[in-house]
């Protein structure tokens, strides 16, 4: 098992998220995945502010699109990376936000062939070679494009990690990914999850699946008091159940319409209303919240049903810096 712990720059600055960072590696944490939001500070200057402040922690975007950023740039930028981390750089990539990228003006048709076809690109100018035009691909027929001033990873590669959810994209992180960051805090969903990708992954080889490393990307809020850690999961624990469909509402045997109540309250922004109508079953089933004993026993569930990562991320808890020595002091 290996933990990975992530922070989104938006209401905390750069430096915030270094000096968190060098906590974790302190603490024993593997990963750092940050958050990629065109709203927010970018993930790639904090990722290599990052790479200059820690010496063992792997880091990287959590996650990128092939929507908003071409595959030659993020190639480029996770050469860069993994040359600044003296080989640290893990790369995190999926079909995008759905809901953001037309705010940009994109139409975000065909995500996961787009993604499939961007990860293929990635990973040959990761390389080394020069991309020739191969009239095969929709997106991204590249045509003699190759990164010539770059320091390249090595036969090592840059380990790519697919952010999936729904069947298709998880058995394209199968398929093409070295690992996935799975939008989920319950092993129910874990139950369902893995199955699908280690079928994908037996398809390309039957031996991929045991280097297969399966993320659990949680909202994690750990404090010695439940209820300040349950209250500080609320907010998250009601986004999550608003933005899911019904059949991972009915899986977890939640109430469909006080779910209905809590998407009504967030359009709304009245979130006294949202903390009055989130109880226990939507904090258990999206959030990972309470006590570190509580905690810990949520984590040996997700170890059982085969994650191989544990993601600590937001909220993390009432208090980050807490929370950040509670993770390191009791679950790694």
């Amino acid at each position: 098992m290996s933990y990975g712990i992530e922070f989104v720059p938006g209401n905390i600055s750069v430096k915030q998220v270094v000096k968190y960072c060098k906590l974790a590696e302190n603490k024993d944490i593997d990963f750092a995945w940050i958050t990629n939001h065109y709203n927010n500070r970018h993930c790639y200057p904090t990722l290599a502010a990052i790479a200059q402040a820690t010496d063992s922690l792997k880091m990287g975007p959590g996650i990128m699109n092939t929507f908003t950023d071409t595959p030659a740039a993020i190639a480029s930028f996770m050469c860069t990376l993994n040359e600044i981390s003296e080989g640290r750089a893990v790369l995190g990539i999926g079909p995008g936000d759905l809901s953001t990228l037309p705010k940009l003006a994109i139409d975000p048709v065909k995500p996961v062939a787009r993604l499939k076809e961007g990860v293929q690109q990635i990973k040959a100018l990761c390389s080394g070679n020069e991309v020739k035009k191969s009239g095969n691909m929709e997106f991204f027929d590249y045509d003699g494009a190759k990164l010539t001033g770059v320091q390249l990873p090595g036969k090592k590669g840059i380990p790519v990690y697919i952010g999936a959810q729904g069947p298709k994209m998880l058995e394209l992180a199968g398929e093409i990914g070295e690992g996935a960051l799975i939008n989920a805090s319950n092993s129910k969903d874990f139950d369902i999850a893995i199955p699908l990708i280690k079928a994908a992954c037996d398809k390309v080889d039957d031996k991929k699946f045991k280097k297969f490393d399966v993320g659990a990307y949680t909202a994690m809020s750990i404090d010695q008091s439940e209820k300040k850690a349950r209250n500080a999961a609320k907010i998250v624990a009601a986004f999550i159940a608003a933005g899911s469909p019904p059949a991972l509402l009915e899986r977890h045997g939640l109430d469909l319409s006080n779910v209905a109540k809590i998407k009504d309250a967030l359009s709304r922004f009245d979130f006294g209303a949202v903390g009055g109508l989130v109880g226990d079953g939507e904090i258990d089933a999206f959030t990972i919240a309470g006590t570190p004993e509580m905690v810990k026993e949520k984590c040996e569930n997700l170890t059982a049903s085969g994650v191989t990562q544990i993601i600590f991320g937001s909220p993390l808890g009432p208090d980050m810096t807490n929370s950040i020595r509670l993770l390191g002091k009791y679950i790694v």
